[in-house]
Parts: C-alpha cells; structure tokens; sequence
C-alpha cells in the first residue's frame, strides 16, 4: 500500500478550493473576487507541478 503524500494532497484541495471560489465569485459578479482567485489558483498549481519535478528526480 502507497504512503500518502501530504503536500500534493493539500496543494491538490487547495487548487481545488480556488477553482471553487473562482465559480462563486463568478454568480456573485466580483471581478476582483475571480482575480484574486485566478491568481491563488495559477500559484498553487505552479507550486504544485515545481514540487512533483523536484521529487520525481
């Protein structure tokens, strides 16, 4: 049985999180709301694809 990671595991829920909020912020019609969690969501998933090519070396 594989060990679970936890860091993609809490960057993955973050990502997803953000992908959420970008919906929401989408129906409550705040610009600065889906930028922000635009942002929040290209950081995390850029933290996210740095961290797998580090540890797949």
């Amino acid at each position: 049985m594989k060990r679970i990671e936890l860091v993609p595991l809490l960057l993955s829920i973050v990502a997803v999180a953000a992908m959420m909020a970008i919906g929401v912020f989408i129906a409550k019609q705040s610009a600065i709301g889906i930028a922000a969690s635009t942002l929040i969501f290209i950081a995390v998933m850029g933290v996210g694809f740095a961290h797998k090519k580090r540890t797949r070396r």
